[in-house]
């Protein structure tokens, strides 16, 4: 670990001084096309659960297996708060069972993911109605979150068996989403261990896989038995030491999230970082290349990435005091990012499409999901319209 250099000036900041000519009506408009398809996927996805990414722009359904399953009744949820329809809040609710189900019988738990899967399918019911089965069971999967700590490193193991050698010790940057589950549960319990496992990990990580040019790694090894760190790496980026553009997206959403329950300064700066070093690196149309190694080339958009950057922009935004010069310049950039997405990468000419954003990428690498619609960029793209409509109290 390197001492960072000073943050990149925005070199778009000029752009960033106004928002885009797109008002409450336009953000609403795009919601509307948006819980419309939610509406009609309901009679297509009937009990099962869209996979992780589109096959000609059509999710193959799946049943509750993936770490991607909670993104379908966090769009149900968000539906409902859009319309107030009932019918929204009875499909979300109805997977509450469903996950309580996949705890019970261990399916595919092995994962840090039990953040993204038990906040929005457990989480956001219990803050929205008071579900108190859902309560229960996301403190279960909080439970479970804390057993993949490894306690010399003071890390949360991302993938696999915690003895796995392959996986042994590894974090990847995806993680900071996962913690506000831990967060949630120290308040709603009172018991700090929640909180103290969160805040090691995150300083741990933030220390680690983020580079000296505030760029980041995806994943880092460390030595689980005696905490050193070994090296960091790639897993759906273009090479170890480029940027992965939805990396650097969810670090920068997930320190703004940790802000939000710590207050610790120090993370609004890393995310401030991580976000101008994003916003310096998009095409002319703002909606980034899968990796951020590439500019204006022939590769792939992931518009993924645009939304959960737009989501963590927006929170980040609220961090900062009024006086900041970043404050306006995030929120605008936010808002021109979702501009773009809106205007030309949804689904709303396509009436066979079951996704909402067009050209997003799981994992270019892997040849998975490579310009397809991404189930985690359709949940984000209606979080940032639901933040861009009104005032939001995020699931997260």
């Amino acid at each position: 670990m390197g001492v960072r250099k000073e943050r990149e000036p925005l070199k778009r900041r000029e752009l960033f001084m106004s928002p885009p000519h797109a008002g409450k009506d336009f953000w609403r408009e795009a919601m509307n096309c948006s819980v419309n398809k939610i509406e009609s996927n309901i009679r297509v996805f009937k009990d099962l659960y869209p996979g992780p990414a589109g096959v000609g722009n059509r999710y193959p359904l799946i049943k509750n297996t993936d770490w991607t399953s909670s993104f379908w009744p966090g769009m149900l949820f968000l539906a409902w708060e859009h319309t107030g329809n009932d019918l929204y809040r009875r499909a979300g609710e109805a997977r509450v069972a469903d996950f309580r189900e996949r705890l019970d019988r261990r399916i595919e738990t092995g994962t840090h993911d039990l953040g993204f899967l038990y906040t929005l399918s457990c989480v956001a019911p219990w803050r929205l109605f008071g579900n108190a089965t859902a309560r229960e069971t996301a403190i279960m999967a909080a439970d479970m979150l804390l057993l993949r700590r490894h306690e010399k490193a003071g890390v949360i193991q991302a993938w696999g068996d915690l003895n796995d050698p392959r996986q042994r010790g590894r974090v990847i940057i995806d993680c900071a989403m996962n913690l506000p589950l831990l967060y949630w549960a120290g308040e709603e319990t009172g018991e700090p261990r929640y909180r103290e496992v969160a805040v090691k990990h995150i300083n741990i990580a933030n220390a680690f896989l983020i580079r000296e040019d505030w760029s980041t790694f995806h994943t880092y090894f460390f030595d689980a038995d005696t905490g050193s760190p070994i090296r960091g790496n790639t897993a759906q980026g273009y090479s170890d030491a480029s940027c992965w553009a939805r990396g650097q997206a969810w670090g920068i959403y997930g320190n703004a999230l940790s802000y939000r329950y710590l207050r610790d300064p120090a993370l609004l700066e890393i995310a401030r970082g991580l976000a101008r070093y994003f916003l310096n690196r998009l095409p002319e149309d703002l909606v980034a290349y899968w990796d951020l190694i590439f500019l204006q080339v022939s590769e792939e958009r992931d518009s993924s990435a645009a939304a959960i950057a737009v989501c963590g922009l927006l929170e980040l935004s609220d961090g900062l005091d009024a006086k900041d010069p970043d404050k306006e310049a995030f929120k605008n950039a936010a808002q021109h990012i979702a501009a773009s997405l809106a205007a030309s990468y949804t689904t709303r000419e396509s009436l066979e499409s079951t996704g909402l954003l067009l050209h997003g990428v799981y994992s270019k690498p892997d040849k998975k999901g490579v310009d397809e619609c991404a189930i985690f960029g359709d949940y984000f793209y209606m979080e940032c319209l639901t933040r861009l409509c009104r005032v939001w109290e995020p699931y997260w």
